[in-house]
């Protein structure tokens, strides 16, 4: 049986974000490197560019390939604000140079490097043993004649992480089982919850909630469409799955259910670590987060509860630049990341959710439980979420910039005050900029 509650490794992955945004623009070798890699004196180098913690880096599988493969050496660099990494790695891949061999591709990116970049990465449709990954994962990062841009590294079913021993002063169940009946099937039963919460709650300085951002997210990830129809076009102002949406986070805001925070924003951090709120939706990914933001005195305080409804927030890619003078041995490199056992070491160590079906299925997976989330089964209970993500997600070219941007917009109404009519029309504005 799988045990997620070993975080011995996490120190090296904050010690790699320190300086990260000097990391992401300053990295790359020379001004006349394209990727920093190459071959020489019968070494192989190859460069690697991350973000957040995909678990690449920090949990040893780099070293353990080293060891495997004598004559390589891996250099990676990790940035810690995704939107930065993508931002530093689009102006790279216009001047075409100051790239990684490898790039790391976020899901919100994909589409947008499919429709725009194809030509700059390297496609994964001839390497063998890459049939194992969840049907629609490989489809997101493929482009419309058939190029496989990358492969999958983690996905993000969604559950509900919350304090228990906030919901005992609230007079609320404990017991993940029973909370998670608290709202099954509906987001809105989740607000009810907090409107409860907030009336009951036996103490001063905690919001039910982290963000309303957060909750948008979760009822969005959790339908086929969001901002963008399969043909392309931009739906977000008419598709009722973002209205319902906005409508129910800003009523969450409204009603002073949030700590008024943006995840992975200033703020976030240390209201983790001093317990400012009772509830995150969260993402499989997020759990390594949650654990050293909060810290060994909040262990054993949170739990994690089945989510009302299935969905999906987040996952990655690696990506191999075309250019790249070590472009085989890279996708080499790559497709032994993303394979089953690597996949399922990482979620052993940090808890990322494989993208690998046969990882999916493994006993380490299925019987995984998180010892700072007070033995929640973590296995059973974001592989179940996994099985309830739509076969079919669409996705568009600025899916991230839009998501962010809306995520701005509910802010306005909760740090400011901001009507939601208001809030919304400066949101659109803003994503019509963004999209132009």
């Amino acid at each position: 049986m799988g045990t997620f509650g070993s975080l011995r490794r996490r120190a090296v992955a904050t010690a790699a974000t320190v300086g990260a945004l000097a990391l992401v623009v300053g990295c790359g070798g020379s001004d006349d490197s394209v990727t920093g890699g190459g071959k020489k004196d019968g070494k192989v180098t190859i460069t690697m560019g991350l973000y957040g913690v995909m678990g690449i880096k920090e949990t040893g599988l780099l070293e353990q390939y080293e060891k495997e493969n004598p004559g390589v050496d891996i250099k990676a660099e990790i940035a810690g604000d995704e939107q930065t990494y993508y931002t530093a790695l689009q102006t790279r891949l216009a001047a075409g140079k100051g790239l990684k061999d490898i790039q790391g591709i976020e899901i919100g990116r994909a589409k947008e490097i499919t429709d725009t970049q194809a030509d700059k990465f390297a496609d994964f449709g001839d390497v063998k043993g890459t049939d194992h990954f969840l049907p629609w994962k490989e489809s997101q990062i493929s482009t419309g004649d058939g190029k496989v841009l990358g492969l999958g590294t983690d996905i993000g079913p969604m559950a509900v992480c919350y304090r228990k021993d906030y919901f005992e002063k609230a007079g609320l169940p404990t017991d993940r089982e029973e909370v998670a009946k608290l709202w099954e099937g509906d987001w809105k039963k989740y607000v009810e919850v907090g409107r409860t919460f907030k009336k009951d709650f036996k103490g001063d300085g905690v919001a039910y909630m982290d963000a309303a951002s957060g909750l948008f997210n979760a009822m969005i990830y959790g339908h086929p469409e969001q901002f963008y129809d399969d043909k392309g076009e931009l739906i977000y102002d008419s598709n009722p799955v973002v209205k319902d949406a906005w409508g129910l986070a800003a009523d969450a805001a409204e009603d002073g259910l949030t700590a008024k925070l943006r995840q992975f924003q200033p703020g976030w951090d240390p209201g983790l670590a001093n317990g400012t709120f009772a509830t995150a939706v969260c993402p499989a990914w997020m759990l390594s987060h949650i654990s050293e933001k909060a810290g060994p005195a909040n262990k054993g305080k949170w739990d994690v509860a089945k989510a009302p409804k299935g969905a999906n927030w987040g996952g990655s890619f690696l990506g191999v630049v075309e250019q790249s003078p070590v472009k085989e041995e890279a996708k080499k490199l790559v497709a032994w990341l993303t394979a089953p056992e690597q996949q399922t070491h990482i979620f052993k160590e940090i808890g990322n959710i494989p993208s690998s079906r046969q990882a999916l299925d493994s006993a380490d997976v299925k019987g995984a439980k998180s010892e700072y989330f007070s033995d929640a089964p973590i296995g059973q209970i974001f592989g179940a979420a996994a099985q309830e993500i739509p076969d079919k997600q669409v996705l568009g070219r600025k899916d991230g910039t839009i998501k962010d941007t809306f995520s701005q917009g509910l802010t306005l109404i909760e740090q400011q005050g901001t009507a939601r009519d208001k809030a919304w029309e400066t949101t659109a504005e803003r994503i019509e900029k963004a999209v132009g």
